[in-house]
């Protein structure tokens, strides 16, 4: 069911999310309300996160870096 295009950045459901930080879908779904994640709403409203973003949390990136 994947219909990326070269150009197009693969995006993640919760539940891939979820397992990659091995929490509860509903924790990214919350993190995503925090604005800690970046959710896209697909046209049937579901959430979908950027791998990129989701990996550089992963690794411990922040996101906004402290002054």
């Amino acid at each position: 069911m994947s219909t990326r295009t070269p150009d197009a950045e693969p995006l993640l459901t919760p539940a891939e999310v979820a397992t990659m930080f091995r929490v509860d879908p509903k924790t990214v779904t919350r993190w995503a309300k925090a604005g800690k994640l970046t959710s896209i709403r697909t046209l049937g409203g579901h959430r979908r996160y950027r791998e990129s973003e989701v990996r550089a949390l992963l690794a411990g990136i922040p996101s906004q870096r402290e002054g």
